[in-house]
């Protein structure tokens, strides 16, 4: 594999060797939900070799069709009491099989979701993502990705936070320690544990850097093939919650958390033959081949439409302010963090980076919308528009969606999201979007109270 990992992960045979010597007791059987989080059981490990490898594990089809809360909500054709809420089928990914260093005696590893039938799950974000690179190999090309993840540390458990409100927590740092050594060092014991520790659970680390927000941190991994990129992502995002917690911590991925910076998640993609050439780079302009050049053109005629996938909450659009380093113009430049793609690399490492996606966003489903706008822009053959040099903030280009409300209309009009996931994926997840929007719209905010209850 191309992220040089190895240890952390075990084979059938292994998993064996570690159940019948009492280092492993427990097996996690996950699933990635709507939002991205792991959702599953624990399964005795003896339990899982003698039955759940082969036949895989039920599970209630509501777990996607609820809302954020596990609220069982109505407009899923998939899911409902009208359909009287049955099973599907947790499929195991023996390729995903690893080691939870931060929990005792544990496994885990992903699973496909299908019907009792046998057939695939559609909604699924793993299947979402899996019909996206079926669809770049039968044009011989696999796609590899990065994700960049910040996050806020506070010294406040989840537990203190969620009783005061979210309000007056203490962030594990008081000023900004973007690049400091000395503001990383308050708590790199933290951080080295969740490095070691996702080491340990087979991720390729490459570094932890400070970030401007109070407390805000990055640890990135080295890219992979996509869905590889993607379960880990899901499983670093949950285990650092877990680490933090254990630590008597918490940490946020939230989009935006307060009025500061928001925590972005900055996707870079790149493109490679089924042999592992890479082919994004050429002898055209912007040292791009005509193929790289298509696949971000396809990016850029399709953001609007797809930003859905890559800004899935009311919170994710807080971001998306001038100056902020998130972007809002749809526009890409050559090493240009102003604008909403930033081509970076040189040679065999070019690579496009999508800067739009937030700390909640859910991985496979913004991958798999970048593969399919990339796939648009080839098989169109778009044209690319010259880079964008200086402020794009500054533009006047065509803007990101400012909320989840502009953004759902885009989506559900796509004629090219309806064509390349399906009608029934569209509707899901709008759904899902408009139970968001409702659930938001019901809400009476903090603001409103200090704005209006004695002043108004």
């Amino acid at each position: 594999m191309s992220d040089g990992a190895s240890t952390g992960y075990l084979s059938v045979s292994e998993l064996r060797d570690e159940v019948a010597s009492g280092r492993i007791d427990t097996v996690l059987l996950a699933i990635a939900d709507m939002q991205g989080r792991l959702q599953g059981k624990r399964l005795s490990a003896r339990y899982f070799l003698d039955e759940v490898l082969h036949h895989g594990s039920e599970g209630c089809n509501y777990l996607l069709a609820v809302d954020v809360d596990m609220n069982t909500v109505a407009g899923y054709a998939m899911s409902s009491w009208d359909r009287g809420y049955g099973d599907f089928v947790m499929k195991p990914d023996l390729t995903t099989l690893r080691r939870v260093p931060w929990q005792e005696g544990t496994a885990l590893l992903m699973a496909d979701l299908a019907w009792e039938d046998g057939g695939d799950v559609p909604p699924s974000p793993r299947q979402i993502l899996r019909r996206q690179l079926a669809r770049l190999s039968e044009r011989g090309l696999a796609a590899y990705v990065g994700t960049e993840l910040e996050f806020c540390v506070y010294d406040d458990t989840y537990e203190e936070a969620w009783q005061r409100g979210y309000r007056d927590m203490s962030p594990a740092n008081l000023y900004n320690v973007d690049y400091s050594l000395l503001g990383t060092a308050r708590i790199e014991p933290l951080l080295r544990r969740i490095r070691r520790d996702m080491e340990d659970a087979g991720l390729y680390v490459e570094s932890a850097k400070g970030e401007c927000n109070l407390g805000q941190h990055e640890i990135a991994f080295r890219y992979a093939e996509a869905l590889r990129t993607c379960d880990n992502h899901a499983i670093y995002k949950n285990g650092a919650k877990e680490i933090a917690a254990q630590e008597g911590r918490s940490i946020t991925f939230m989009a935006k958390p307060n009025q500061r910076e928001g925590n972005s998640c900055h996707i870079h993609i790149s493109l490679r033959s089924l042999d592992g050439d890479p082919v994004m780079a050429g002898p055209g302009p912007y040292k791009l081949s005509q193929l790289g050049a298509r696949f971000i053109a396809g990016q850029l005629a399709c953001l609007r439409e797809l930003t859905l996938l890559y800004a899935p909450n009311i919170n994710s659009y807080k971001r998306y302010m001038p100056g902020s380093f998130a972007p809002t113009a749809i526009k890409w430049g050559v090493d240009n963090r102003t604008c909403a793609l930033r081509l970076v690399g040189h040679g065999l490492s070019l690579r496009i980076e999508n800067r739009v996606p937030g700390g909640d966003v859910n991985p496979y489903l913004a991958v798999a919308g970048l593969v399919a706008a990339g796939l648009h822009g080839i098989d169109a053959e778009l044209p690319l528009e010259d880079a964008f040099e200086g402020n794009a903030y500054d533009s006047g280009a065509e803007t990101v969606p400012h909320t989840l409300r502009d953004a759902l209309p885009l989506f559900e009009g796509s004629e090219l999201a309806r064509e390349a996931f399906g009608e029934d994926v569209v509707e899901h997840y709008a759904n899902n979007a408009r139970v968001e929007l409702a659930a938001f719209d019901a809400a009476v905010t903090d603001w409103e109270m200090f704005r209006g209850f004695e002043r108004m």
